[in-house]
């Protein structure tokens, strides 16, 4: 990638892809509608009339006494203290936000260098940093140290007067362990399983900035010829780490 070019050259449908991700609506938990009163239903079940032959009348008493009349009283519910009453929360319990990464070490490479978060740019591409001594962490995507996939590092692999610590990038072997500094002082370890030439008109992006399945480590440049007429390189150089 030349001074120029301030984006990472994946396709506007590739990154967007990631990003339409992030929109994904979040269940809520809907609790059961609460019972209709039973008293209801009793009153409105008919009552059956009783024809029985004429009482004498009966005489006021002196000091009268108010007696029960009718069936009594069903016994109140018993219900368990308020401690002891299951509460299911009113929607699922939210992940902590992702710790960004602050720093990427490959041995043997100089590649060495900070790392900043960034987003998608005016042509829905992955923005590069500025600096050509920064790689860039796509902060829509997982992090690194996520459950699950893909925590995506870029940055440019030239400038229009230098070769940058990201030129060596296609020279890392498999087995190379991979250091990823975090905001809170931790440092993760990835092993690199594979390194290869992607060309760019047929870079997955999907597979590249998923959010599900095994979680990985994903380092991309640019790489393979230089097309004057395109003023781009051809190919990505994507590297592929798992956690230790």
């Amino acid at each position: 990638m030349h001074q120029q070019r301030k984006s990472f050259a994946l396709t506007a449908a590739s990154v967007a892809a990631g990003v339409l991700t992030i929109c994904c609506s979040v269940s809520l938990w809907s609790a059961p509608a609460p019972q209709q009163g039973i008293t209801a239903a009793a009153e409105a079940a008919p009552q059956r009339e009783t024809v029985g032959p004429a009482s004498p009348p009966v005489l006021p008493e002196a000091n009268p006494t108010r007696k029960p009349t009718g069936a009594p009283p069903p016994p109140a519910p018993v219900l368990p203290p308020p401690g002891k009453i299951p509460v299911r929360p009113a929607r699922a319990a939210a992940e902590p936000p992702p710790v960004p990464p602050v720093s990427l070490d490959i041995p043997n490479t100089g590649i060495s260098v900070n790392v900043v978060d960034v987003g998608v740019d005016k042509n829905d591409a992955m923005e590069i940093p500025n600096s050509f001594w920064e790689a860039g962490w796509y902060r829509y995507g997982p992090a690194p140290g996520s459950k699950a996939g893909n925590a995506v590092i870029a940055a440019h692999v030239d400038s229009q007067t230098e070769v940058l610590p990201f030129a060596q990038l296609r020279a890392v072997e498999p087995g190379t362990v991979i250091t990823v500094g975090l905001a809170d002082g931790r440092s993760l370890r990835y092993e690199v399983t594979e390194v290869k030439n992607v060309p760019k008109a047929t870079l997955n992006g999907s597979e590249v900035f998923r959010r599900d399945g095994p979680a990985q480590l994903k380092i991309i440049t640019c790489g393979g010829k230089w097309l004057p007429e395109k003023g781009d390189y051809e190919d990505n150089v994507v590297l592929t780490a798992l956690p230790l």
